[in-house]
Formats: C-alpha cells, sequence, structure tokens
C-alpha cells in the first residue's frame, strides 16, 4: 500500500468525539427551535426512524427531542403536515426523511411497482381500485372511514385483518399514497401528488445517484463510516458504495482510517471530519432511544463507546439483564448507564424500572456526581414525557 493511502491512526476516544459532532450531540440545540427544527434535524442526520412502542414516549419523538431541547409534538406535526418538510418511507425501517430527498426513493418505489412483495401477495386488483378510488373521491382518509371490508384471516403476526389496509400499505409502498398525517400511529394516508401539490412528480435518482446520496448522508451524520454503517441491513448496495468510496479515496476526498480495535473492517472520512475541533461539553447528558441512530448499529456502537446495547422487549422477563426498555445514558462522550423507564401517564410519572451502571459508570467511585447529573437530566425527561 503506498503512503498516500496507508490508514490515519484513529483512537476510538477521537472517533467517539467525531461521531458525536456528526450527530449533534456535543452542543445545545444545535438545530435551533419549532418546526424548521425538525425539518433541520431530520435534514442533518438523514432519517429518524418511527417506532410503535410507547412505553416511554415513542422513539421518533424521543429522538428530535434529545437534539431539540424545546421540541413540541404539534412540531413535527407541522413539518408533515403542513409545511410537508418531512415524509414518511423507509430506509432501514420505517422512518421520517427530508421531502427533498424523496426523488432517491423514487426508484424504490418503482421497483415496489414492478416487484410487489410477498408481503402483499394477497392484495387484489379490486382492492387497490376499491381504496384509490375512495382517495380520489373523497380526499386523505385513514384505516377507520373504511367500514365495509369483509376481513380476513391474518397473514402474519402483525398484519391488519383488513384487505383495505393491506392495499393502502401497498400503495404508500409503490408511491402512490403517502402518509399525511399522524396521530400516535393512526396514518392518515393522501394520494401522493395532491398531498405535495405535484403537476409533475420529480425526477428520479439514478443509480449511481443514490449510490453517493447514501455515502454522503452516512458521512453527515455518522462522521467515521464503514460499508455496514453506510449500507445498515441493505448489504446489496456495498459492491456499488465500495466502488465509490475507492474512487474519493484516490481523489484525496475520503481518507481512510484505522480505527482502533477495529480491524479488519475499514472505515473512512472526509478530511474536515478530522479537522480538530472543540471538546464539546464533558457535562452534557442525554438519555438516548434504543433506536436513536447512536444505538440502533449495535455492534457499531459497542466498537466505538464498548456498551453492548441489549434491546429485551421481546426476551422473557426472567432473562432480562437491562429490563424490557432500557435507555442508554450519554455523558460527555461516555454512555455510563442503562436505564429501564417507564411512563405512568395515568398518575402521571416517570418510573425508574432499573439503574444498571455501564463503562465508565461501573467505576463506583464516578457515581456519585454521575447520579447527580443524571437525576437533573430525568426531571427535564420526565417534563417531556407527561406533556399533552
Amino acid at each position: 500500500m503506498s503512503r498516500a493511502t496507508e490508514p490515519l491512526a484513529l483512537t476510538q476516544a477521537r472517533a467517539r468525539r467525531i461521531w458525536l459532532r456528526a450527530q449533534r450531540l456535543d452542543v445545545p440545540a444545535p438545530f435551533g427551535e419549532g418546526p424548521p427544527a425538525v425539518a433541520a434535524a431530520v435534514r442533518h442526520l438523514g432519517y429518524v426512524q418511527i417506532d410503535t412502542i410507547h412505553v416511554i414516549e415513542r422513539a421518533h419523538h424521543h429522538i428530535l427531542h434529545t437534539r431539540i431541547p424545546d421540541y413540541r409534538r404539534a412540531d413535527l406535526r407541522q413539518a408533515q403536515s403542513v409545511d410537508k418538510s418531512v415524509f414518511e418511507y423507509w430506509t432501514h425501517a420505517l422512518s421520517y426523511v427530508p421531502s427533498d430527498d424523496l426523488r432517491f426513493f423514487l426508484p424504490a418505489m418503482k421497483l415496489h411497482q414492478r416487484e410487489r412483495h410477498k408481503r402483499f401477495a394477497s392484495v387484489s386488483p379490486a382492492d387497490m381500485r376499491k381504496v384509490m378510488l375512495r382517495l380520489r373521491r373523497d380526499g386523505a382518509l385513514t384505516i377507520r372511514d373504511i367500514e365495509d371490508d369483509v376481513l380476513t384471516e391474518k397473514e402474519h403476526l402483525w398484519a391488519s385483518r383488513k384487505p383495505s389496509k393491506r392495499a393502502l400499505q401497498l400503495a404508500f409502498y409503490t408511491g402512490a399514497v403517502t402518509i399525511a398525517e399522524r396521530n400516535g400511529m393512526l396514518k392518515t394516508y393522501e394520494l401522493t401528488a395532491r398531498h405535495f401539490g405535484w403537476d409533475q412528480p420529480p425526477k428520479p435518482a439514478s443509480a449511481s445517484e443514490v449510490t453517493a446520496y447514501l455515502l454522503d448522508r452516512a458521512l453527515r451524520a455518522q462522521g467515521v463510516v464503514s460499508l455496514d454503517s453506510i449500507c445498515h441491513l441493505d448489504a446489496p448496495r456495498k459492491a456499488a458504495v465500495r466502488r465509490l468510496i475507492d474512487a474519493r479515496v484516490r481523489r484525496k476526498a475520503l481518507v481512510p482510517v484505522a480505527l482502533e480495535g477495529a480491524s479488519p473492517q475499514e472505515h473512512w472520512a472526509d478530511p474536515a471530519a478530522l479537522e480538530p475541533s472543540g471538546e464539546g461539553d464533558p457535562s452534557r447528558v442525554h438519555i438516548l432511544s434504543p433506536f436513536d441512530p447512536l444505538v440502533i448499529q449495535r455492534k457499531r456502537t459497542e466498537l466505538f463507546f464498548g456498551y453492548g446495547h441489549r434491546f429485551e422487549a421481546y426476551v422473557p422477563k426472567q432473562k432480562r439483564v437491562f429490563g424490557y426498555f432500557a435507555l442508554p445514558v450519554l455523558v460527555g462522550d461516555d454512555i455510563v448507564a442503562a436505564l429501564d423507564l417507564k411512563t405512568d401517564r395515568e398518575s402521571r410519572k416517570l418510573l425508574m424500572q432499573k439503574w444498571n451502571w455501564v463503562g465508565r459508570g461501573a467505576a463506583r467511585g464516578a457515581r456519585k456526581d454521575l447520579k447527580r447529573r443524571i437525576e437533573e437530566e430525568l426531571h427535564r425527561f420526565e417534563r417531556f414525557q407527561l406533556e399533552e
């Protein structure tokens, strides 16, 4: 290997700081406030994952609250339904995505049109005609507005018995309809063209443009990237992404890095991300969602932080280690605890089910100060949980 392409040695501590800076978790209120802050946060992160679990506030609200201290749920509703600056689609999971990026998802939508997923094999042409006619004639609707379905057997655990719901889901994946509003987990569907006010839809991105989009999105939100982190749950794209990485390395637009403890896994960074920067606030505390971009890629989180997160909502109670829905706690640039919390909405309290010390928090000498700082953040977190 030539000297020009020798990887730059990178310690885990420095890599953590680069990732935290890329995630905007090292400074207060990095995106401002209100609906524009929601749009800015989603634009920078690339996506914000949606999840149904509601033992505490749902993941999409939690992730935004972590980066927008004055976040209100109505801000996301405004961004999605009024400003239309974000929309819902599938990344590695159902997520909020910047509307400006919609063209990069059109190829996946067209693929769904051509090669219907086996999950929707039972959707008949008549079912599709029914929901599309209803939307064109009556406007936006929820599944509760369709009351004349003949119920069928579930095809899998999470399937609906309503043929119209499966038809709406298929229409969503093909891009014919979009989710215009979400109240809790109740979705309002609308024709995509009508929702966005299109005369003509955007031009779909080419395959090479989608590859560049995925790489640039990861570099912006992760700082230091690997093929696994760029193509999370999307292995078929790795070959094209690797070719683009190699081309950028040759142009010196990317730098190979040898991340401490990562061998043989390769990593890369934009040269600007490796420039010295401020250390951030070592006293800053974040209670993270298990679906936060800093946590969702479990192996990456363990590599950078030495913390192996356990998602145990579907683990039998007697086998859980951290608890049903443990939330990692970031203090400065270390994950020091995992708190199993539950919001008691009836009593209007945030309940501590289990407090687990991990990493630096496992050292007893550090616990008193860490506990005080975490408890201060818990008060703010509880207010967020209980806001109407």
